[in-house]
């Protein structure tokens, strides 16, 4: 068998799973290291998730380090790619990004370096506790160097609110809606009085309600706490519920409905993060200048993010942790914003750069001034390897929403679904 070339191993990757590709990699001669330079360190990552400017630069050498990037663009299938080739031993980036779900790596966690044994805890004050944490695997390990974050808030539109009687000031909203039964509460007043919804699913209510939780659907030893008296998932459920049962829900799962519906007025509000405004203004724009942001019913949540990691083996941590640090210090996080919208997760970056915000869409309402206000009281939280095995409680809901069915038998059938995905595994 000849030797695999880097672009049939990735094309291969598609087809193949990682045990499969592990058998097919046995004796091909294939290479650990992308790049057999040993000046060169390759870095991937999916379009937007890095400033094109400071990848240029470090191109040219990394700060801190006799070493330069090589910045491969990964299209997509991300996820899939980077773990069929950690999982073959071949082909393995020096360091990579990677996206908000990290914790699906913590089972693999001897493939990546711990970032402490380079100096990462004495950056880690630097930058929100609750988005270190989440690159904190549950031995302990530091896998994943923190970039960008997502904070959420309520979106609404001020001048429905306003038609309706109802509170329009970002200040005033965010004070009518303390906690989700007020609410609920407005929502059903804004159903009666202007006939729109206020979210367009349950499963966004209970999506957002976990998202601000610091209790998801496991503990730290991925015990699953969703089934227990009073977890928080439970009461995102019966949140949901009431959410839908009151009319405040448009119940339109399709995203191209949803879009249309923020678009027309239909539905007239949001729980999501930061990010979400520039979505908003592509899906909506001839609704500028009607959208306010307010805080959301409790705490504010995290919505995506993404973080760096240096597989074990790349050929000069030393070099990566050089790269990663320099990437994301405050200054560089701020430019980076400019550039292409991220979020910083290093609470200097909001003073110690210039970050430029557009405010055009939100009125004279300054998004980056309230999300940068709400980011710190984000609560800590720990996400499990296992979430995805409980996805059967967002289906749920939507068969609720859809089709009607009994909210408790829905309840019933994503516990046992979840518990049967779990005993496959061996989780419990």
């Amino acid at each position: 068998m000849g030797t695999l070339d880097r672009r049939q191993f990735l094309g291969g990757l598609g087809v193949m799973t990682g045990a499969a590709l592990t058998a097919s990699l046995t004796g091909c001669g294939s290479s650990t290291s992308i790049s057999s330079d040993p000046d060169e360190l390759v870095l991937w990552y999916w379009n937007r998730s890095v400033s094109p400017t400071l990848l240029g630069q470090a191109a040219e050498g990394i700060p801190g380090s006799t070493k330069r990037l090589r910045a491969d663009v990964i299209g997509g299938g991300y996820d899939n790619k980077f773990r069929t080739s950690l999982a073959g031993g071949a082909y393995i980036p020096d360091v990579a990004a990677i996206n908000s779900n990290c914790s699906l790596y913590f089972p693999s966690e001897d493939k990546f370096f711990d970032l402490n044994e380079l100096g990462a805890a004495d950056h880690s004050a630097g930058y929100f506790d609750w988005k270190w944490d989440l690159g904190t695997s549950p031995t302990g390990r530091q896998l994943f160097f923190p970039l960008d974050t997502g904070p959420t808030g309520f979106y609404y539109r001020a001048d429905v609110f306003d038609e309706a009687g109802l509170p329009s000031d970002p200040d005033d909203v965010s004070a009518a809606v303390a906690d989700w039964d007020a609410w609920i509460e407005l929502g059903t007043e804004l159903r009666a009085t202007a006939d729109v919804a206020l979210m367009n699913t349950a499963g966004m209510v209970f999506g957002q309600f976990l998202n601000a939780s610091p209790e998801r659907y496991f503990d730290r030893d991925n015990r699953p706490l969703y089934s227990e008296d009073g977890s928080a998932v439970r009461e995102a459920w019966e949140v949901a519920i009431r959410a839908s049962e009151a009319g405040i829900t448009a119940k339109l799962p399709v995203p191209t409905e949803q879009n249309s519906a923020w678009s027309s007025g239909r539905t007239v509000g949001h729980i999501e993060a930061v990010w979400w405004a520039q979505i908003l203004g592509d899906t909506a724009p001839d609704t500028a200048g009607s959208w306010r942001i307010a805080h959301q019913p409790g705490p504010p949540g995290n919505s995506g993010g993404s973080f760096f990691c240096i597989p074990s083996t790349c050929k000069d941590p030393e070099a990566a942790f050089a790269f990663v640090t320099w990437l994301n210090t405050p200054e560089n996080q701020a430019a980076t914003f400019n550039e292409v919208q991220l979020f910083p997760s290093s609470p200097e970056a909001f003073t110690a750069g210039e970050m430029v915000s557009d405010t055009g869409f939100f009125g004279e309402q300054d998004p980056l001034e309230f999300f940068a206000a709400v980011a710190p009281d984000v609560p800590p939280t720990f996400v499990s390897t296992y979430e995805p095995q409980a996805a059967a409680f967002a289906t749920e809901l939507t068969n609720v929403e859809a089709s009607g069915k009994d909210p408790e038998q829905a309840w019933a059938d994503a516990v046992t679904e979840a518990d049967r995905n779990l005993a496959k595994r061996g989780v419990i």
